[in-house]
């Protein structure tokens, strides 16, 4: 994720020596500068965020802690915005590991935005500037679309619905490849079509005025294929199923949080 975001910051703009990354493995901080020419990179977390305005914590959530610590005598707390994409970590546990009283702003980015098409949800906490509000949403947005959220709890609805998702819609392409080449289809094929068939949706759905139950409305004929098919999915139950695994992933989140957070 971190590389993505250099990438997606570059592409849109930002200097890139004006960044400056810290990895402890000497070939992942060759391979950054080898694929990102001009960035700065260091061995140590400390070295990279001693002059920073900004700095992105993105690391396992299971390594946080432990990285805020080291970093917390030598943050600048009136100056720098401290963004948070671990997820499952709470902005009040980033705090107290480094020390208290700082800008923070917590993400929930999902895969996707490897290919700049990701959607982000951000919480800031009350001691976030407009500049540093806007600078972060500068950052994410470099890799996709983002979402503000009011309340942090939210974070975990966001975790629910776009940083678990694309695991659904995969889940839903893997499942449409294997029925369609039960009809038949070789495997090319059936990859293909399921793959086109979901981008395209999507892409529908983004650019139409419409809803996504008005466009099924639009594409399912009275006594046609389509809702042959969309009988069966709601026969099944795949409203529940999706509400049911929503609300596991949440609560799933929050446990996560608290566990996480006991550091």
């Amino acid at each position: 994720m971190a590389r993505s975001l250099i990438g997606g910051m570059i592409n849109n703009g930002w200097p890139a020596d004006l960044i400056h990354v810290s990895d402890p493995l000497q070939d992942q901080r060759e391979s950054l500068n080898t694929a990102f020419p001009g960035i700065h990179t260091h061995a140590e977390n400390a070295a990279a965020a001693a002059a920073a305005e900004i700095i992105v914590l993105a690391v396992k959530p299971q390594l946080l802690a432990e990285v805020c610590q080291s970093l917390a005598s030598s943050i600048q707390r009136d100056t720098q915005l401290i963004i948070s994409i671990a997820a499952g970590i709470r902005s009040t546990d980033i705090d107290r590991w480094l020390g208290g009283g700082l800008a923070i702003v917590r993400c929930m980015p999902n895969t996707p935005a490897l290919v700049q098409s990701g959607a982000t949800g951000l919480y800031a906490t009350p001691g976030v500037s407009e500049e540093q509000h806007n600078l972060a949403e500068s950052i994410l947005r470099s890799v996709g679309v983002v979402l503000w959220v009011e309340d942090e709890a939210l974070i975990n609805a966001v975790t629910a619905v776009s940083g678990s998702g694309p695991a659904y819609i995969f889940l839903v392409i893997e499942a449409m490849e294997e029925a369609a080449v039960k009809l038949g289809l070789d495997q090319a094929s059936a990859r293909l079509l399921s793959l086109e068939t979901a981008l395209g949706a999507a892409k529908l759905a983004l650019e139409s005025e419409d809803d996504a139950a008005v466009l099924r409305q639009k594409v399912t004929s009275k006594g046609g294929t389509t809702e042959q098919a969309l009988r069966v999915l709601e026969e099944g139950g795949l409203r529940t199923l999706f509400a049911d695994a929503l609300k596991a992933a949440a609560q799933r989140a929050n446990e996560l949080a608290d566990q996480l957070g006991a550091q």
